[in-house]
């Protein structure tokens, strides 16, 4: 079982990484150094390793605990970790090839990122502030149905 420390470091790291990369890519001539798109692919990979993390060890025994919020906790942070996969994947279509970064307008990719940026952020919070605590609550109380 993954502790909850993890996840909050490994959050952490998103949010730094994030807050790095909304600053570099307003600037074009930065978008097309390696430097930032090890950046950029570093956050790319720790968003979707976290959401794999927590589908491995975080909702299971959330989905088999007899209490009915802890079940639907799980299950409504599934269903989110499913939409930012989709969403981070079609972004990653559109302004990605391999390891380099595709921008055609920069205006409209900054806008896409922050954007991204913006849902992470708000799965932190909600992680942070309702997730872990359930988690804890749920591990605590092993009662299954």
């Amino acid at each position: 079982m993954i502790a909850i420390d993890t996840l909050q470091q490994d959050n952490h790291k998103i949010a730094e990484h994030s807050k790095v990369l909304s600053v570099l890519i307003k600037n074009r001539e930065l978008c097309d150094t390696q430097v930032l798109c090890d950046i950029f692919f570093n956050y790319v990979d720790a968003v979707k390793e976290h959401l794999d993390i927590e589908d491995r060890n975080i909702y299971q025994p959330m989905l088999v605990h007899s209490d009915a919020d802890i079940k639907h906790t799980a299950s409504q942070f599934m269903s989110g970790s499913i939409e930012i996969k989709r969403v981070i994947s079609e972004y990653t279509k559109q302004w990605c090839r391999k390891d380099s970064l595709r921008i055609k307008n920069h205006d409209q990719f900054v806008a896409d990122t922050e954007d991204i940026f913006e849902l992470v952020w708000k799965r932190i919070i909600d992680e942070s502030e309702h997730l872990y605590p359930v988690f804890k609550r749920a591990i605590q109380h092993k009662e299954v149905a």
